[in-house]
């Protein structure tokens, strides 16, 4: 377990908004960008990784990009919002047996550092009782933004904070989306997965209105890519016209060893670290890092 992080020096505590049927925050919706629009003097990326239609290495993808950004010498910071445990577990941990999870992060306003393992990265945890963690929170005032609260504690701590999300867009993602300056999506190189992503920007501008003026998608990650086969290289295409900018130039290959490291408890990188698919997230977190340079140098100039 982690030993407790100072607190930064101007917590701030913001009062909740209903997602829906309320008035929009006063500053306007930011649209949707290749970096999104982050407050002035921000220093750590906070990133929900999300996409509502399961199986598209949501999990590999925070995990793995987590890792390659550790590797890189940044401090990172995995958060585990997903009932089904699968980033827990893919730490070599049982969210079945964990005593306090981020369930208690944000039901009973405990600190998160006290849910916080030490493996290949640090690593707030889920246990089994966080499929309960939505029906817990819908009674709360403040609802969205118990996990925003709650990164307070740590967040000057950390260069990257990466959420994994649940499949859906539930109370859990809000939560992510309100705490988050950005949001990564990785998609599965198929055309119905490409459909879910007009959904989750609709999500995302209702919380820009209402929640966070800040978040925006600000890279897609196109995953299970197979370049022998039309049907995936015709769903990069589609992407590319799309979103442009947005999709990131690397490719998340479909290969076992992806289903193999989590049995062992580890990232591919630390599974595999010679191969092609840790490459492949090696590649990535160079993207993320060379986004957020470049952002933050223009912000520096913005702000000079």
């Amino acid at each position: 377990m982690s030993e407790p992080v100072p607190e930064p020096e101007a917590p701030v505590a913001a009062d909740s908004v209903e997602p829906v049927d309320v008035p929009p925050a006063e500053q306007p919706a930011v649209g949707l960008t290749p970096s999104g629009t982050l407050p002035a003097g921000a220093a750590t990326s906070v990133i929900a990784l999300a996409n509502q239609k399961g199986g598209v290495a949501k999990t590999t993808t925070t995990l793995n990009l987590g890792v390659a950004l550790r590797e890189m010498g940044h401090r990172v910071l995995l958060v585990d919002l997903d009932p089904q445990g699968n980033l827990t577990m893919s730490q070599g941990l049982n969210p079945d047996v964990i005593e306090r999870s981020m369930f208690d992060v944000l039901v009973h306003k405990i600190p998160i550092s006290e849910v916080i393992e030490r493996r290949e990265v640090d690593l707030a945890v889920a246990s089994i009782d966080l499929a309960g963690a939505e029906l817990a929170l819908s009674a709360l005032i403040g609802r969205e933004r118990s996990l925003e609260k709650a990164l307070v504690e740590v967040r000057n701590a950390y260069d990257y904070i990466l959420i994994d999300t649940p499949p859906s867009l539930g109370l859990l993602t809000i939560n992510a989306f309100v705490a988050a300056t950005g949001v990564i999506v990785p998609v599965q190189c198929e055309y119905l997965s490409l459909r879910g992503l007009v959904q989750l920007e609709n999500t995302l501008a209702m919380v820009r209105e209402n929640l966070n003026p800040h978040v925006a998608v600000e890279g897609i990650v196109p995953t299970m890519f197979d370049g022998r086969t039309l049907h995936s290289r015709e769903a990069i295409e589609i992407l590319e016209e799309n979103f442009g900018d947005l999709v990131y130039r690397t490719r998340i290959r479909k290969t076992v060893r992806y289903a193999e490291a989590p049995v062992k408890g580890s990232s591919v990188l630390k599974y595999d670290p010679t191969g092609a698919a840790a490459e492949a997230y090696r590649e990535l977190a160079r993207e993320v890092v060379a986004a957020k340079e470049a952002q933050d140098g223009a912000q520096a100039r913005e702000h000079a």
